[in-house]
């Protein structure tokens, strides 16, 4: 048996769109079972998402602290955000989200790993990048507007992280999915050996 997940398309009887709001929406779906059954699947219709595992040359990884009202916690994250643009390079949407939240350029990127998030009830997949040799960004800062203008920012030692996420004192899946990643890298084939920053993603083909 080859563990790897495949692509799956089940028969839909019936499909209907009861919300849509600014970025995302609720799609419910007739779906038909192995058995011949039909269930109802309620879902959330994302366009993706890119986060940063920004490292730099002490080993610590950028990290910012940002309201997340549905959680109702101020959480401590990755850079990160929304494909805004259908079929955008996630490379290009990484960099500039690294810029706008953290002011920060790198000259290295790789891809760290691929997930999908809450794949019970919603379709959001994620890709992590690994962001290395960083610098301060030119030009003026980006203006942070709602949510963001009450970030804070630190740079936390890898080591540091790996006890806070086995501790359960950070819980943003991209954090935490990519720290404890960077650290089974590096115990394997390392950093370098990881995938091109433009390699493929079949759950958000792009244009390279």
């Amino acid at each position: 048996m080859t563990i790897k997940d495949t692509p799956a398309q089940w028969e839909i009887r019936a499909t209907e769109t009861p919300f849509t709001g600014n970025k995302t929406s609720v799609r419910t779906d007739d779906v038909v079972m192995p058995d011949g059954s039909v269930a109802r699947r309620d879902y959330q219709v994302h366009p993706g998402s890119v986060a940063v595992l920004a490292l730099d040359e002490e080993d610590r990884v950028l990290l910012i602290n940002q309201y997340r009202h549905p959680v109702r916690h101020k959480l401590w994250e990755i850079p990160a955000g929304l494909l805004d643009i259908p079929g955008e390079n996630p490379l290009h949407a990484a960099q500039r989200e690294l810029y706008e939240e953290a002011h920060v350029k790198a000259g290295d990127w790789r891809v760290l790993t691929d997930v999908y998030t809450t794949p019970g009830g919603c379709d959001e997949a994620v890709r992590i990048f690994l962001a290395r040799d960083l610098s301060e960004a030119e030009g003026e800062r980006f203006e942070a507007e709602h949510e963001e203008t009450d970030m804070e920012h630190a740079r936390v030692p890898v080591e540091e992280l790996v006890r806070r996420v086995l501790a359960g004192d950070v819980h943003n899946n991209c954090l935490v999915v990519g720290v404890l990643s960077l650290v089974a890298a590096r115990g394997g084939d390392g950093l370098d050996a990881l995938r091109p920053a433009d390699a493929p993603w079949p759950a958000r083909p792009f244009e390279r």
